[in-house]
């Protein structure tokens, strides 16, 4: 029997970016823990294919909400729909995000911009818009972030995408120092690399896999369903004293020099 503790029955989470991926792991997660979900991108056919998952799996209390993260005005008017039709968003989980390589040096404004809107600039967006009305409500909440491995190492090639998981760790502890006396914990979740259909190439790359494996103390890839209950953990009435902490879940990767 499942502790109560950590049941999420009656609660309302938002994940970004969870079409697919980390996204739908996440949500899938906290759906079996008994939440009821929203999935959010911007491709609503995506959407769609991923709530009909969901629900084969007999998850049915899934919702989707289409609008572009990187647009504030849209992240408000998306959140003000989502509860004006559905009621409180208990849990926001900032999930969305890019990964754009290429030497920095070689690095267009274009994309530098694009990964920052996409992984920083949202996450902020999301996590205003919901804040203010737990605050207005008075009831407290739960606002998670994705960070990375890459929040405390960097690679080559990556340096947009290391910058802004950096950047995120620490808005995570700035949103705590703001809003934990409103009862609302802000946390986030660091995975390592985790088996999914976009860092397939990654994982078919034996140079790479070689060096991933023998890098972290488990030598191995994660699996997405691991990554289900630090989001339980984080959204539930469990974590409550836990506040502006980065949860690092590779593995050991980040143990080790």
């Amino acid at each position: 029997m499942t502790h109560p503790i950590f049941d999420l029955s009656g609660r309302r989470a938002l994940i970004t970016g969870s079409s697919q991926g980390i996204g739908l792991a996440l949500a899938r997660g906290l759906a079996e823990a008994g939440a009821d979900v929203v999935l959010n991108g911007r491709d609503v056919a995506k959407l769609d294919r991923a709530a009909a998952t969901l629900r084969g799996e007999g998850l049915t209390r899934i919702a989707i909400a289409p609008f572009d993260v990187t647009d504030s005005a849209a992240v408000e008017a998306g959140v003000a729909a989502i509860e004006a039709e559905h009621g409180p968003i208990h849990v926001l989980v900032n999930n969305a995000g890019v990964n754009l390589r290429g030497p920095l040096h070689e690095m267009p404004d274009e994309t530098w911009h694009t990964v920052l809107a996409t992984n920083l600039h949202s996450a902020f967006y999301g996590a205003r818009a919901v804040a203010k009305r737990m605050i207005a409500r008075g009831e407290g909440g739960k606002i998670i972030n994705t960070c990375s491995v890459m929040s405390m190492m960097g690679r080559a090639t990556t340096g947009p995408y290391t910058a802004t998981k950096g950047a995120l760790g620490m808005l995570t502890k700035a949103m705590c120092a703001d809003w934990a006396r409103y009862d609302i914990q802000c946390n986030a979740i660091a995975p390592g690399f985790f088996s999914t259909e976009l860092t397939a190439p990654l994982k078919n790359n034996p140079e790479f896999n070689d060096w991933l494996t023998k890098r972290t103390p488990a030598g191995r890839w994660g699996e997405m369903p691991e990554l289900a209950g630090a989001a339980i953990f984080l959204a539930s009435r469990a974590s409550s004293y836990v506040n502006g902490h980065l949860l690092y879940v590779d593995g050991g990767m980040t143990s080790v020099l």
